[in-house]
Order: C-alpha cells, then structure tokens, then sequence
C-alpha cells in the first residue's frame, strides 16, 4: 500500500505541481504584453490563470497523499517532513492569497482596457503588478523546489536515503 500512496503522491506532484509552476511562472510575461495589445495575450493570460486555478484544486491531493504516505511510513513527526508541510502551507497559501487573485485582477483590468478602447495607458502599473507576481511565483516555485529537495534528502530520517 505504501508504494502505491507514493506513487501516487509523486506522480501527483509532477503532473499537478508542475503545471501550475509553469503557467504561473509565464502569466507574468504575457501579462506585461496586455498593455496596447490586440487581444492576444489578454487571451494567454486567461488561459494561463484557469490553468492556475484549475490545478490548484486538484492539487490538494498532493499533500493528502503525502501525508496517507509518511503515515505510512511511520515518519510524521520527522523534521524533515514537518518541514515540508510547513513549506507546502505556504507555497498553498501564496498560490491561493496572492498570485490567483493578483492574476484575476490583472485579468479584469486588461479586459476592461480592452473593452472601453482606452488602452492601458503606459504600461507602468500592469508593468509593477506584473513583477509583483512575477516576484511571488518565483517564491512559490522556490518553496516547492525546497520540499522536492527535502522529500529526497530526508535529512535526519532513519528510513534512508
């Protein structure tokens, strides 16, 4: 059963974690690319943040199998697995409280540049909001990479490594 609840938690991460990682980490270029834009990248953008938002809730079944697995495992007092659901809490409560709203504002207001013709203006504002997010997905996609590499490591664990 172990090796089942593992694969499945490994193969969620990838195929769920993944994604959003990467269309996270893009929705700030297209975003950039909104202001003056012929309707295009409004488009990549939308596509990009349902992708987001789409995964994010799939994506509670990472932890969920993580911890059926640790339990498993008889490790989820170890320090190392604290650690990463401490990290997964964040990198989910960053995800959820700051980069999917800040691309559905970016969203509506691109949308409605477009829809009353004024444009974006010069860009500066979609242009701060942009490398906010950018900033944040980077944190997000840091976190992730910090439990992948705890997950492997298992410092401390006497389960091996």
């Amino acid at each position: 059963m172990t090796k089942l609840l593992l694969s499945i938690h490994v193969l969620a991460s990838i195929l769920v974690v993944g994604p959003i990682a990467v269309a996270a980490s893009m929705f700030p270029r297209y975003a950039r690319q909104t202001a003056g834009d012929d309707g295009h990248s409004v488009g990549a953008t939308v596509l990009l943040h349902r992708i987001c938002s789409g995964y994010a809730i799939v994506g509670v079944a990472v932890p969920v199998f993580g911890i059926a697995t640790g339990a498993q495992l008889g490790v989820l007092t170890d320090a190392w697995l604290l650690t990463s659901i401490v990290l997964t809490t964040i990198a989910a409560a960053i995800l959820a409280l700051a980069i999917l709203p800040g691309q559905e504002r970016m969203i509506e207001s691109a949308e409605a540049a477009a829809a009353d013709g004024t444009g974006t203006g010069d860009g500066a504002d979609t242009k701060r909001a942009a490398a906010r997010l950018a900033g944040l997905t980077g944190v997000f996609n840091l976190l992730w990479a910090v439990v992948v590499v705890l997950m492997i490591v298992r410092p401390g664990s006497t389960t091996g490594a």
